[in-house]
């Protein structure tokens, strides 16, 4: 039977994020958690996940922007800070990334979360999506292919009816433009993806009305992301919307709308 990820992004963001997507796991909200290893709180907040049940999957949020790097990154972050998106793509797209820099980065968060955990992660992806941009996703790729080759990686790509039936259409296309080709890349290396993503929205609106069409059109292995959260962490430029997520995530019976939609959740 299909199955529904329900997968909260930015766990240890802030204490208050970590502690509002663990509290959601164990109530059964969710059923997989991606982790920024690169935080400074991310070693005290991963011993939150130890009670959580097996069934929810623990992956690595590869953070390549907008947060202060683990390494030395002279080339990408002079100041000490990783550029935002849009910049890191542009760079991507143009060839002027240093890989060197990426390559050594994204080793030392899997060695992060390595030491925190003891375990490698059960997926990976990245945050704004950034583990798909050229030249970044093959470094991505091979540290997992080498480090957690069970693993599975967030593909952006869905069918286009799929992304037609869902909201936010735009966001979607260009989510599913930056990840074109990851699919057959990744298996070249051994690896899976998710089949089907949704969670695209404006972080304004109601997100309780939204998630019933996150689920339409769904694929075998559908992943919706969110990120829910509390508290208002500097710099956060979807503070007011975690919150919401949060509410709306208790509220809603997430278990019977995957079934209505022919998917199987949490399990």
């Amino acid at each position: 039977m299909p199955r529904l990820i329900l997968c909260a992004d930015d766990f240890a963001f802030s204490r208050a994020v970590s502690e509002t997507i663990v509290a959601l796991a164990q109530d059964g909200k969710l059923n997989a958690i991606s982790c920024m290893a690169v935080m400074p709180g991310w070693h005290a907040d991963s011993q939150l996940l130890s009670g959580l049940p097996k069934h929810v999957d623990i992956g690595l949020h590869l953070t390549l922007t907008g947060e202060p790097p683990l390494t030395p990154m002279p080339a990408l972050a002079p100041a000490g800070l990783l550029p935002g998106i849009n910049a890191l793509g542009r760079r991507a797209r143009g060839s002027r990334i240093p890989l060197d820099e990426i390559t050594a980065e994204v080793s030392a968060q899997f060695d992060a979360f390595f030491a925190a955990t003891g375990r490698p992660p059960a997926f990976v992806d990245g945050h704004q999506h950034a583990h798909a941009l050229p030249g970044i996703r093959d470094i991505v790729l091979k540290e997992t292919a080498r480090r957690a080759p069970r693993a599975w990686l967030r593909n952006c790509v869905d069918r286009p009816r799929a992304m037609i039936a869902r909201p936010f259409l735009g966001k979607a296309i260009g989510s599913a433009f930056h990840s074109r080709g990851l699919r057959a890349a990744a298996a070249a290396h051994g690896l899976r993806c998710n089949d089907g993503f949704a969670g695209h929205y404006d972080f304004t609106s109601d997100y309780a009305g939204l998630f019933a069409g996150f689920l339409r059109q769904p694929g075998a292995m559908h992943l919706v992301m969110c990120h829910p959260g509390a508290g208002n962490r500097a710099g956060d430029d979807i503070a007011d919307a975690r919150p919401r997520e949060a509410a709306a995530l208790r509220r809603l019976p997430i278990a019977d709308m995957a079934m209505a939609a022919g998917l199987a959740f949490p399990r």
